[in-house]
């Protein structure tokens, strides 16, 4: 989906005015931008992209009390899915590396580094288990906040998650599909941040039980 360039224009000054918080004048910080730009604007992309990143970052806007680094925070959002490959098991680790090999040139600090890149994978969602951080907590939350969406939005993200696994068979599809939802369903939570638990989290849980029953 394309966003409009005015919403594309706001992403780009989002960008400059993180990067200048340590240092990086626009012009440097443009090359970079341009990367994620592209990565995330590929045809393939029907739902891992800009609306996606724009999303996330209303979230978060939402969630600034819990935030205690917002600038490592909007650095991993905008790298958190840099790298995404449907048929890949290792999209988040590349994606952090990708945040080294762009931020590190910058001089971003290597402990803000590091704690990108493991809000980054963090993002893997392999862990049932709370953060023990407060801007990981957030970044999962925002990450996840699709699951709560409108029920018309969460059947257009559904559907597209589909279009990024068209080359899966439906029957496996759908038996792949399921376990995902029920991983999430078994959870004694899905959000972690009060606010999100307390705003979306049974909506979340009909959304996916509705969609289980289309599977």
């Amino acid at each position: 989906m394309q966003i409009s360039p005015e919403r594309l224009a706001a992403l780009e000054k989002s960008w400059t005015t993180v990067l200048q918080k340590y240092g990086v004048e626009p012009a440097a910080a443009y090359p970079a931008f341009e990367v994620l730009v592209t990565a995330y604007s590929a045809l393939e992309r029907h739902y891992h992209n800009l609306e996606h990143l724009g999303e996330m970052f209303r979230v978060t806007d939402r969630l600034s009390a819990s935030v205690e680094d917002p600038n490592a925070l909007a650095l991993a959002i905008w790298f958190h899915d840099a790298v995404y490959d449907s048929r890949a098991k290792d999209n988040e680790q590349r994606s952090g590396e990708l945040a080294v090999d762009r931020l590190r040139p910058l001089d971003v600090p290597a402990s803000t580094l590091e704690h990108i890149v493991r809000m980054i994978w963090s993002t893997a969602h392999t862990s049932s288990d709370p953060p023990a951080d407060r801007d990981t907590r957030v970044l999962l939350d925002a990450d996840l906040a699709i699951l709560c969406a409108s029920e018309e939005r969460y059947r257009r993200y559904s559907a597209d998650i589909r279009k990024e696994y068209s080359w899966v068979p439906d029957a496996d599809y759908r038996i792949g599909r399921a376990k995902v939802l029920s991983k999430f369903l078994a959870l004694p939570r899905i959000y972690h941040t009060q606010i999100m638990f307390e705003e979306g989290d049974q909506r979340a849980r009909a959304n996916m039980q509705a969609e289980l029953a289309r599977l």
